[in-house]
């Protein structure tokens, strides 16, 4: 088998050619990688209800000398995001699943705003209702945050624009960008491969950066500010909670540090809306 391949690449090839106690605990493996990355041989054989002898034979089916290699490679694969390795087996009922997802939930927030100064988000806020132009940017899961931002900024800031929209290129884009413009982009799991190049294009332009990404990305200097939410979940799906409290806060501190000219946007939207009746 390629030593390239990922983990879980390794073990669904394997799959059909595994004697049936190793396939049990494939599949297992499978819908649960994290279990991998997270026990020891012996748990992961009691998980599977297999012998301790037949995880030691999978793994090497696999192409690794020792579980310990295999544990290795699927936390490194754990770190770059993959929704699967989230999943973990379990029993509870939908009491203790709803109250596990709440707990969480409550913690990454707490985490999130615990690393993320006061002084610094109205530092942001102050920069985006200045900004000649504010360019915000999203891809992939990334992407509804940055329309949701962009849509809730609209009532204070008039100059901004999510991109890129259908059909177009981010070049079409950037080479408008400003010294005195304000960008915000974000950077979820998974992220984009030409995210570095990206952020390099941007730092290019001097314009004011604010980069907002899960905890899994270390610290960036070349961001005016880098704001790392905290993603954890009990479940397969990463949790964007904190994400979407951040763009919540940002909004409301604008509105409440908006100067005149954008509270009276503000009442000429609202105006507009009942003459139109569009609410």
């Amino acid at each position: 088998m390629p030593q390239d391949s990922s983990f879980l690449t390794r073990v669904r090839r394997a799959l059909p050619d595994l004697h049936p106690a190793e396939r049990r605990l494939g599949e297992m493996v499978c819908d649960f990688p994290g279990e991998v990355a997270s026990y020891s041989a012996q748990e992961l054989a009691a998980l599977a209800h297999v012998s301790k002898a037949t995880v030691s034979r999978f793994v090497r089916r696999l192409g690794y000398a020792s579980y310990e290699a295999a544990r290795r490679h699927a936390r490194e694969e754990e770190r770059t995001g993959s929704r699967l390795f989230l999943a973990v087996s379990s029993g509870d009922d939908a009491e203790t699943a709803l109250a596990a997802n709440l707990e969480q939930a409550m913690a990454n927030l707490q985490r999130t705003f615990a690393s993320i100064p006061a002084a610094e988000i109205d530092a942001v806020v102050d920069t985006l209702l200045a900004a000649r132009k504010t360019w915000v940017i999203g891809f992939r899961a990334s992407h509804p945050f940055a329309l949701y931002l962009q849509w809730q900024l609209t009532q204070v800031v008039e100059n901004i624009v999510a991109i890129p929209a259908g059909g177009q290129t981010l070049g079409e884009h950037l080479a408008s960008v400003r010294p005195e413009d304000c960008v915000v982009l974000f950077g979820l799991r998974r992220r984009v491969a030409g995210m570095d190049r990206l952020l390099q294009a941007l730092r290019r332009t001097e314009a004011r950066l604010l980069y907002v990404t899960d905890e899994g990305v270390e610290p960036r200097k070349d961001a005016t500010w880098h704001f790392r939410c905290q993603t954890a979940s009990p479940g397969p799906l990463f949790s964007h909670v904190s994400v979407m409290a951040l763009c919540h806060l940002l909004a409301m501190r604008a509105i409440e540090r908006a100067g005149a000219a954008a509270r009276a946007r503000l009442r000429a939207i609202e105006s507009l809306n009942d003459t139109l009746q569009e609410l």
